[in-house]
């Protein structure tokens, strides 16, 4: 039987695809030098939390297929897995509407103010309704930075309740963008400065990596709001925190964290204008249920020599060691 390796238990819908198929190690850890002991004679590996690099990938001589239950593969080396001639199975689409819903979700919590005026009220302090922080939603625009699956949906989601969209994404070509009824912008410092709501949805890339820093910070408006359910890194959190301490933007929603997980002493928890969630825009039954079939699914099939459709590296399919069925 093949074994194969998972960094932490998946939702138990993919689990059940998995148990009798193959030989199961769960090993509750996603650091590449922790998991190699057991990466030695595996021939898949399904990471949910952590990551692998070319080092573990070139020594785990027996891995056949790496798994992940996301859309998101900045956390495997992909290069390193394509020599290899290692398909990396991803699961497109299964949380796009969970991960939008929470974007939205995060979008009107920010601009109601829920999370400090759910504290301050329990503490007793009713006078929070005076604070007049909140603010209304229709009319004001959402600038859209990346229009993939999760940021189409988020934008259909946000014109229901009245938003204007405007999008920028350098790998959409504007009447793309326009033929589905929103603005595009093609200058993302332009956008920056027009939007009353931001809200990344861009893979973590050389490219995108801090995209959003000190500059970037200081040309959106005073009562602009930023939301990051994408990658924690394409954030400088450094100057986010600075940006809301000092109240040189109204708030932010985060969901992704360039260090996970957040711990107690982390630089968010006293700002009362920034709403933080685990890491789990993805993780609604529905979606979690999704991502961990298809990754399942795709592992089990390329260990039997089938061409899986969703992996992240299809050149990975004419190397030399791999074999079609």
């Amino acid at each position: 039987m093949k074994k194969v390796v998972l960094t932490h238990r998946l939702h138990d819908a993919g689990m059940k695809i998995l148990e009798g198929r193959v030989d199961i190690r769960i090993i509750n850890t996603g650091k590449p030098q922790e998991m190699l002991p057991e990466l030695i004679d595996a021939d898949g590996l399904i990471i949910r939390i952590g990551s692998i690099d070319r080092k573990t990938i070139m020594a785990a001589k027996n891995l056949k297929v790496i798994g992940r239950p996301a859309v998101g593969v900045d956390n495997v080396d992909v290069t390193a897995a394509t020599e290899r001639g290692i398909p990396v199975v991803i699961a497109p689409g299964a949380n796009t509407r969970s991960v939008a819903e929470h974007a939205l979700a995060l979008i009107l919590a920010a601009a109601k103010d829920l999370l400090n005026s759910d504290q301050k009220t329990r503490s007793g302090d009713f006078e929070v309704r005076n604070s007049y922080k909140a603010f209304e939603l229709s009319g004001k625009v959402l600038g859209l930075v990346g229009c993939g699956h999760i940021g189409k949906e988020l934008a259909r989601l946000c014109n229901a309740i009245g938003m204007k969209v405007v999008v920028y994404d350098p790998f959409i070509d504007g009447g793309t963008i326009e033929s589905l009824g929103y603005r595009y912008q093609d200058d993302l410092k332009l956008l920056l400065q027009e939007a009353d709501v931001i809200s990344l949805h861009v893979p973590l890339t050389d490219r995108t990596r801090n995209m959003i820093g000190e500059l970037e910070l200081g040309l959106m408006k005073p009562s602009a709001v930023l939301i990051n359910c994408a990658r924690g890194g394409v954030v400088d959190e450094e100057a986010l925190a600075e940006a809301l301490q000092n109240h040189r933007i109204h708030g932010a929603g985060l969901d992704v964290f360039s260090s996970e997980p957040v711990h107690s002493n982390n630089l968010w928890v006293n700002l009362e204008n920034v709403v933080v969630t685990a890491h789990m825009a993805g993780l609604t039954q529905e979606a979690a249920t999704g991502v961990s079939t298809m990754a399942a699914e795709g592992v089990l099939a390329v260990l039997n020599n089938h061409t899986w459709p969703h992996v992240a590296n299809p050149e990975a399919y004419s190397h030399p060691n791999w074999k079609r069925s």
